[in-house]
């Protein structure tokens, strides 16, 4: 058996209906795991222990006396700080919410606790989620545990790790920019983009067509079995939708399907080590039968970055601003900047002139993806961000000074056509010695086919035996 502490969901839970593990047993192992190396990569803002070993305990009674169990019964799951739990601190890593506590839970969480999963531990985010490096005021500055001097992205940071470190075998997330794909690239995890509405989230900006909740964790299957825990419509998120069908743990082989291969999305500037890893997930798709080709977009970084902040500066921004009001010294510079970047962008563009540069953008993509099954792409354009970087100035990329550091990331596209489906898994390791990811991009609402190019990447292109090298 591996080191109990990197453990994969689903072989957890096998061994839990076996009972040659108990979920005390695997809990006890990340709890170690978290003391052991969580002082030197800082992912968490909360243990919940007590409360966790008592359902621990439960768990296991509940598998020596069989019937029905739940599908996520007795495993550990590691939730981002933003998913609320009723009674605990919700701060949105604000200074000037370290004390705001949540009435209720949201509901990602009521749906893991429902299906039995264990909140054990609370993961670190930039503030508002509204940077792709994890660090605060509040909570200091979180480490990729490949190199402690680069950063796992964010904004779901803290997640990415505690599931790279050995803290849990799963971890929720959020994506409006990026914000799960990239923190699975930085930390060679797998993150999942569900299609808007297919995992409910909070109003008021649950109404945000750029958002989504959704799971991370190490392995292909695991992030599928939470998406189906986390899937549904709600009725507090009346643009939640009725539940699909359950993805399956098993997929069929690649042979045969179309897939797209598109490098630059545009003009981004791919740095070379980024390009050969993805080259090499392309050539493994080849290898285990899928027809790969490559296709172009007419999408420029330049573009996408006015597009995507005339968004942020009539929704986020605003939200933003009215959050922080009267705090504004307490906050981290990237926080200032990015309500700054917003509320210039909305000065200058009507938000009907942004939904018509998305409705085109959106249009581009269907016709480079015709004919195809799925597109991959890169996740980040750039290796790596440093852990305390802030890139006021924006960022330096093929040799070439980019306004934005987001401009640096391949992931925002699929935000603002945020009815695909998105799936990020590992491609490699980057010449810094952190992994690199591609994004697998579906048709609208097509989940399934992701999840199946995933698995395949999965299989002849294996990364798991990563992880017990990291922290140790």
């Amino acid at each position: 058996m591996t080191d109990l502490a990197y453990l994969g969901a689903t072989e957890a839970l096998g061994l839990f209906r076996s009972r040659d593990l108990s979920p005390v047993e695997l809990l006890e192992a990340v709890l170690q795991r978290i003391d052991a190396v969580n002082p030197r990569v800082n992912a968490l803002t909360e243990q919940l222990t007590d409360e966790a070993r008592i359902a621990a305990r439960d768990a296991e009674r509940q598998y020596r006396s069989g019937g029905q169990l739940a599908p996520l019964l007795g495993l550990p799951v590691a939730a981002k700080e933003k998913h609320s739990l009723a009674g605990h601190v919700l701060s949105n890593g604000l200074v000037a919410q370290r004390d705001v506590v949540a009435s209720a839970d949201h509901p990602v969480i009521s749906r893991i606790r429902s299906a039995g999963g264990i909140v054990h531990a609370r993961t670190t985010t930039p503030e508002f989620c509204c940077a792709t490096v994890t660090h605060s005021p509040l909570w200091g500055v979180t480490r990729n545990p490949f190199n402690h001097e680069l950063s796992p992205g964010g904004s779901s940071g803290g997640s990415g790790v505690a599931l790279a470190a050995g803290f849990a075998p799963l971890a929720t997330a959020s994506d409006i920019a990026g914000s799960t794909r990239l923190p699975a690239a930085f930390t060679g995890t797998v993150g999942f983009k569900a299609p808007y509405g297919r995992i409910p989230g909070v109003a008021p900006l649950s109404a945000d067509h750029y958002r989504g909740d959704g799971p991370m964790a190490r392995t292909v299957a695991d992030a599928a079995l939470l998406a189906n825990v986390m899937a549904g419509q709600h009725p507090g998120d009346h643009a939640s939708l009725a539940a699909a069908a359950p993805l399956p743990r098993m997929w069929p082989a690649v042979a045969g399907l179309r897939i797209a291969l598109c490098i630059r999305l545009g003009d981004y500037l791919v740095d070379p080590d980024v390009e050969a890893n993805t080259r090499a997930v392309a050539a493994a798709l080849q290898s285990a039968g899928a027809i790969v080709d490559e296709v172009e977009l007419p999408w420029t970084t330049a573009e996408i970055h006015r597009v995507s902040f005339t968004h942020f500066g009539h929704i986020l921004g605003p939200a933003m601003e009215d959050e922080t009001r009267g705090a504004e010294r307490a906050l981290a510079a990237y926080t200032v900047q990015f309500m700054t970047d917003a509320r210039a962008a909305a000065a200058d563009t009507r938000f009907l002139d942004g939904l018509s540069a998305e409705t085109r953008m959106q249009g581009e993509l269907a016709a480079a993806m015709t004919g195809f099954d799925a597109l991959i792409c890169p996740t980040s354009a750039v290796a790596a961000l440093t852990a305390e970087g802030h890139y006021l100035d924006g960022i330096t990329a093929g040799g070439e000074r980019l306004e934005h550091y987001w401009q640096g990331h391949m992931t925002v596209p699929f935000n603002i056509a945020n009815r695909c489906p998105v799936l990020a898994v590992p491609s490699g390791l980057a010449d810094c010695g952190i992994p690199t990811g591609v994004q697998i991009v579906g048709h609208p609402f097509d989940d399934g086919t992701v999840f199946r190019v995933g698995a395949a990447v999965e299989q002849v292109r294996p990364w798991a035996h990563r992880y017990a090298l990291i922290g140790g």
